[in-house]
């Protein structure tokens, strides 16, 4: 197989004390790696004077839903759900407010069967195990309500605690969160605090946003020898108008994480609403609308590090990882940040 289309191809050593488990103590004081002919080690605060002065730089503005759920059967069994996105379709036929969920539970569950989350509030199971692994369930009332009340935000597998955290209700969302629907952050967001967003501003950038819904396969390991067979999750998206109005000018665009830029280059940058999956990863010809990315870093052989590596090059984003690796950069969703540019 040609070099690159193995997931081995995107690895390197990562010591686990580096995963981190806590945000920085202040958002903008996180480390940020410039990724350009050389390598520089910076404080995120210096991404204003890195950015071009004409640039747009595109936040994508999904809020984080707490979207685990903990409950019990009717038996006593106890059932974990995460709730991943409504389904319109079944709500339509059964007039409920139908979900997709993932469930965990000693036994799988079966239409019918209630899930009691407290004393006086259940969700009933609508569907059994879809394709997918999803199950249909209904939730009681106004959904988001429902979830601000009893869900727990859902913090990735790697941060290994028994629960969340009372602050990870705000330190798990961006300054650019509004519309609901995400069961993970955009992380790239966590650095960006209105200060800094005031003195981009001044230098002449423009502030603009999409939404995409992150989904958890943004998790998903990849099972195929070859990336090329992988099929990349489905997530849902919006570009407003006003920001599709910005990307026509044809100034430099600068997505602030890899959901930005997914969304962006799964549109074209044109006005809408839809759902992606796509896939980019070095070799798949993806010319990018993009020019410049802020984002996190990522686990080895993942999707999102394959973007990147697309994005930027290879062999030079496989080697700012292992100088990150080496200057002891914190990595994942509350870690550090890069700040790389689309490769000639």
């Amino acid at each position: 197989m040609p070099a690159l289309f193995r997931p081995t191809d995107y690895t390197f050593e990562l010591p686990p004390e580096l995963i981190a488990q806590e945000p920085a103590a202040v958002r903008d004081q996180s480390r940020l790696l410039h990724v350009d002919r050389d390598l520089t080690d910076l404080r995120f605060t210096d991404i204003v004077e890195l950015l071009p002065a004409d640039a747009i730089l595109v936040a994508n503005d999904t809020r984080v839903i707490p979207a685990r759920v903990v409950g019990k059967k009717d038996t006593g069994g106890n059932v974990e759900l995460l709730l991943l996105e409504p389904d319109p379709v079944l709500a339509e036929a059964t007039g409920t407010s139908a979900w997709r969920a993932l469930a965990r539970a000693r036994r799988p569950l079966r239409p019918g069967q209630r899930i009691h989350v407290d004393a006086e509030t259940f969700i009933e199971v609508l569907a059994e195990r879809a394709p997918d692994g999803s199950i249909a369930v209904a939730l009681p009332g106004e959904p988001y309500a429902l979830l601000d009340r009893i869900g727990h935000v859902p913090l990735p597998h790697y941060i290994h605690r028994d629960a969340d955290q009372p602050s990870d209700r705000d330190r798990y969302q961006t300054m650019f969160a509004k519309e609901p629907g995400a069961v993970a952050a955009p992380t790239a967001g966590f650095h960006m605090t209105p200060a800094i967003v005031d003195a981009l501003g001044a230098k002449g950038i423009a502030i603009a946003t999409v939404t995409l819904h992150v989904g958890y396969g943004t998790f998903e390991p990849i099972r195929v020898d070859d990336v090329r067979a992988h099929q990349m999750h489905r997530e849902r998206y919006v570009i407003p108008d006003a920001t599709a109005r910005l990307i026509a000018t044809g100034r430099p665009i600068v997505a602030l994480g890899t959901t930005a830029l997914r969304a962006l280059e799964a549109s074209h940058g044109l006005a809408g609403s839809g759902a992606t999956d796509l896939f980019i990863y070095p070799g798949s010809n993806h010319e990018f609308l993009v020019s410049h990315l802020i984002t996190n870093f990522h686990l080895p052989e993942s999707t999102l590090l394959m973007l990147v590596c697309a994005f930027a090059g290879t062999e030079k984003v496989l080697a700012a990882y292992n100088h990150a690796v080496a200057q002891r950069y914190r990595f994942y969703s509350y870690g550090d940040a890069s700040l790389v540019h689309r490769a000639p």
